[in-house]
C-alpha cells in the first residue's frame, strides 16, 4: 500500500513554507484591488480556510473578525523575501517550479510558483489528480490544495507547463451557478445548467460539471500557449506599451478569440458536449463578443439546428481573421511604439451604443444534454 504525502516526509514544513509566500504575496499586491474584489476574494479564502461548504453560509462577525487578523499578519510580513521550500534535497527557489515537481509528483503532490497579471506572484500546493503530455506541453490536474493564495485561477501556463486547478475551478463555477441563480438573463448559462441535475442534487451537479469543464480549462490554456508561441515576444511588450487603457481591452480579445479558435472551439466541437458548448457560449462576453459577433450568431444557428459545421466554420474563418489581426496590431506597435494604444482603439474599438444589447434571446429547441 502507498504511503501518504504526509507520511514519507515533513509535509507540514512544507505547506507552511508555500502558505507563507502566498501570504507575503497577498500583503504586497491585496491593496492593488478594487474594494469589490477585494471583499469577494476574502469572503472566497475564508471559506477555503475554514472548509465551510459553498452551499453553506458564511458567519459574517467571523469573517470581519478574521479579515482583521489577516491584514495585522500582512503588515508584518509585508516587505519580508519568499521563503525557500524545504525539500528532502535541501531548500529550493520557491520559482523553481520543475525542479520542485521533479520532487513532488512521485509523491502525490503538484505545485507552482510564477507570476500572474500585474507581475503578481502567485503559489500553490495540491493534491496531484492526473498528468498527461499533450501539444508538447506538461499538464498537470490537482484536487484539494493545501497552500493558497489570495487569487486562484482555474487554470494557469507556467513555462510550457499547464495547471489545472479543480478545486478553484469548482468554486468559480458555483458563483456562476448562483449569479445565474438570482439573474437568469444569461440563457446559455441557463441551458448549460439544465444539463446537470441542480434542481435535484446541487453537490453532484457541481462535480459533473467541474469534471465536464476541466478539459474545457485545458483547451483554453493550450489554446493561449499556442497563441503566444505564435505571437512572440513582442506582443507582452504590445500589452505592456496600451496596459489599463480600451487599447488594452481589444488588444487581449482578439489574442483571446485567436487562442479560442486554435484550440478551445475545436476541441469542444470534436467532443460535441452540448454542456460545454452552452458554457463557452454564457461566457462569451464583454469585448470578445463584440468584436466577434458571427460567432454568437452560429451558435444561435445551433441551437435550431443541432449542426456543428456551422460553430466549425466559423472558428476555422476566425482563425485565420484573428491570426491575422493580432499580427497587424503587433506591426502597429512596431511602427507606432508608445503611440499604438489610439491607433488600436480608432481601428478596432467598437463604439459604445448608449443601449447595450441584451443577452442572446431564445432560438428553438436546444440539442439534448449528453448523459
Amino acid at each position: 500500500m502507498t504511503e501518504s504525502p504526509v507520511a514519507q516526509w515533513n509535509f507540514g514544513a512544507l505547506v507552511n513554507a508555500v502558505q507563507k509566500n502566498c501570504h507575503i504575496s497577498d500583503a504586497q499586491f491585496a491593496g492593488d484591488l478594487t474594494l469589490c474584489t477585494f471583499l469577494l476574494k476574502m469572503r472566497e479564502l475564508y471559506r477555503w480556510e475554514h472548509d465551510i461548504p459553498l452551499t453553506q453560509d458564511m458567519p459574517k462577525a467571523e469573517v470581519g473578525d478574521w479579515m482583521n487578523a489577516r491584514g495585522l499578519l500582512w503588515d508584518d510580513i509585508e516587505t519580508a523575501p519568499f521563503e525557500p521550500l524545504p525539500l528532502a534535497g535541501g531548500a529550493i527557489d520557491p520559482f523553481e517550479v520543475r525542479t520542485i515537481n521533479r520532487e513532488l509528483t512521485p509523491r502525490g503532490l503538484v505545485y507552482s510558483g510564477g507570476y500572474g497579471r500585474q507581475c503578481k506572484p502567485h503559489f500553490f500546493l495540491g493534491r496531484l489528480e492526473r498528468q498527461e503530455r499533450r501539444d508538447g506541453f506538461d499538464i498537470y490536474v490537482a484536487a484539494c490544495e493545501y497552500a493558497r493564495d489570495l487569487d486562484a485561477p482555474p487554470g494557469m501556463m507556467l513555462d510550457e507547463t499547464i495547471f489545472v486547478r479543480t478545486e478553484a475551478l469548482k468554486r468559480w463555477l458555483w458563483e456562476r451557478y448562483e449569479e445565474w441563480h438570482w439573474n437568469r438573463r444569461n440563457e446559455a448559462m441557463g441551458r448549460a445548467i439544465a444539463c446537470y441535475p441542480f434542481e435535484q442534487d446541487r453537490e453532484a451537479a457541481l462535480e459533473a460539471m467541474t469534471r465536464t469543464e476541466v478539459e474545457s480549462v485545458i483547451l483554453h490554456e493550450l489554446g493561449e500557449a499556442r497563441a503566444d508561441r505564435e505571437l512572440g515576444p513582442d506582443w507582452p511588450l504590445l500589452l505592456a506599451t496600451v496596459m489599463r487603457s480600451r487599447a488594452e481591452i481589444v488588444a487581449r480579445a482578439v489574442r483571446d478569440l485567436y487562442a479560442d479558435c486554435l484550440s478551445t472551439l475545436p476541441g469542444l466541437i470534436a467532443r460535441a458536449e452540448p454542456a460545454a458548448i452552452h458554457f463557452y457560449f454564457a461566457n462569451l462576453v464583454g469585448m470578445r463578443r463584440k468584436l466577434f459577433p458571427e460567432l454568437p450568431a452560429a451558435y444561435r444557428q445551433w441551437l435550431v439546428s443541432g449542426d456543428l459545421s456551422v460553430l466549425r466554420a466559423v472558428a476555422t474563418s476566425g482563425l485565420q481573421r484573428w491570426g491575422d489581426t493580432a499580427q497587424r496590431l503587433l506591426e502597429l506597435y512596431r511602427e507606432r511604439g508608445e503611440a499604438v494604444g489610439a491607433e488600436i482603439e480608432s481601428r478596432l474599438a467598437p463604439k459604445e451604443s448608449a443601449r447595450q444589447a441584451a443577452v442572446e434571446p431564445e432560438a428553438g429547441a436546444d440539442p439534448a444534454c449528453r448523459p
